[in-house]
């Protein structure tokens, strides 16, 4: 699917309704260089899959969707879980639903719209994830305001997802901030993604390990 996607030369009009990308400054962009510049990476994607298989019981939530490469990763392992994927592009979504169709996964539930708009609905809904991957919006104070949410709608088993911590200085500042939130009891940096845990009976600690 990947292959495909770099390979894929149409123009889109891209709603990025986060901080944007760095590196393309038009709202138009080809569907082959979002894949490059944007999709999560494989040794990152593996990671997600055997994260969802683990934890992401009997929901996933993912903010960003983008194509939906990640999506898929997370979907891929774990068939009887739900994966809510949330994303503000229309255009973007409708070809990660065309992926999602064509590799078989059926518990994808893609919902379109701001994470600001989406998230009082998913908490009326009483929906606990087991799983929660951030990313789509790098701006600090949309990353800690969407993971104090996050906090407030898990339990203790839930595991949160932080992706792009080392972004840019606002992303470190703001998983500086997660780490040592009073409700999270383990973090681990990945150097790309960092991992925090709300499980009680854990001595505090951050971690950083090399992968």
């Amino acid at each position: 699917m990947r292959k495909k996607l770099i390979s894929d030369p149409r123009l889109i009009n891209v709603n990025d309704l986060g901080a944007g990308s760095k590196r393309v400054k038009t709202n138009q962009r080809k569907v082959s260089d979002i894949t490059r510049n944007s999709a999560v990476p494989r040794k990152y994607g593996i990671f997600l899959a055997n994260m969802s298989k683990e934890f992401g019981n009997p929901f996933v939530l993912e903010f960003g969707t983008s194509l939906g490469i990640s999506t898929m990763y997370l979907a891929a392992l774990c068939p009887g879980s739900i994966v809510i994927s949330l994303d503000g592009c229309r255009e973007t979504s409708e070809i990660a639903s065309v992926n999602f169709k064509e590799a078989g996964l059926t518990n994808i539930r893609l919902r379109n719209g701001s994470f600001d708009d989406l998230l009082p609905g998913i908490r009326n809904e009483k929906i606990c994830p087991g799983l929660v991957f951030i990313d789509g919006d790098h701006r600090k104070e949309a990353v800690i305001r969407y993971f104090d949410q996050v906090a407030e709608m898990s339990d203790n088993n839930t595991v949160v997802i932080i992706d792009d911590i080392n972004l840019s200085h606002e992303m470190s500042e703001a998983w500086s901030e997660i780490k040592n939130h009073r409700d999270v009891t383990l973090s681990v940096d990945i150097f790309r993604m960092g991992v925090v845990f709300f499980r009680e009976g854990l001595n505090h600690f951050n971690y950083v390990v090399r992968y």
